[in-house]
């Protein structure tokens, strides 16, 4: 039985569309820590899961997302595990913006991640702002919600890093740029997906509202040193 390209998002991810911001190659490869934290390996072979614990760890550590929870290598320490739900969709519900969409620079990078790690919509790094061309909204010039792209495979590309400022929530900033990004995916072609913790309903429901269904549940695995 053939499997999944979503199956094993990051590995797939990482040999492809990520190759030219991953360090090492199969069968053990990772992200580049600027970048985000993510790293697989072609198997769980007790030489692989040796080689893993010799990855680069940035300061949120190792993520390895699997269809289950992935074994500890020699050398490393278990952090914790999280149910993800994987959500797809080939049409989008799209919101028509009622306010002014930017698209983001570079120059921005320091805004969007401490917008980041404030609101924790998921791993973001130093550099994850360029791994695609993220949009947001900005009020009195600072940055208040943002969108963009993160995981990319050959005919798949993962909406992320949707989060707004606790104090400018309830005006449709989430929906509108997430239908703006899975519109441009769903344009190039390709079919959109995501990643939500499964306790977060709020957010899942959002997704919904906007054509995304459950495909699978996965397990985030978080390693350290």
């Amino acid at each position: 039985m053939s499997i999944h390209p979503l199956d094993r998002p990051v590995w797939n991810a990482l040999n492809t569309g990520w190759a030219k911001f991953a360090l090492g190659k199969a069968p053990v490869v990772q992200l580049d820590p600027k970048y985000g934290p993510f790293a697989a390996t072609a198997d769980r072979s007790p030489d692989l899961l040796a080689a893993l614990a010799s990855c680069e760890l940035g300061d949120l550590g190792l993520w390895v997302v699997e269809a289950d929870a992935f074994p500890v290598p020699p050398g490393m320490q278990f952090s914790h595990n999280a149910p993800i739900a994987q959500m797809v969709t080939t049409e989008v519900a799209y919101k028509r913006p009622s306010f002014d969409v930017l698209k983001l620079t570079d120059a921005d990078g320091p805004e969007m991640f401490a917008l980041a790690r404030l609101t924790r919509p998921g791993p973001f790094a130093t550099h994850t702002h360029q791994l695609s061309q993220f949009i947001g909204v900005k009020q009195d010039g600072k940055l208040v919600a943002m969108a963009g792209e993160r995981m990319r495979m050959p005919g798949f590309a993962e909406l992320s890093g949707v989060c707004t400022h606790p104090d400018h929530r309830g005006h449709g900033y989430g929906a509108v740029l997430s239908s703006l990004i899975t519109q441009r995916i769903l344009d190039r072609g390709e079919t959109a997906f995501l990643h939500a913790y499964s306790g977060n309903t709020g957010a899942i429901d959002l997704y919904k509202a906007l054509g995304y269904s459950h495909r699978t549940t996965l397990t985030l695995t978080v390693l350290t040193r």
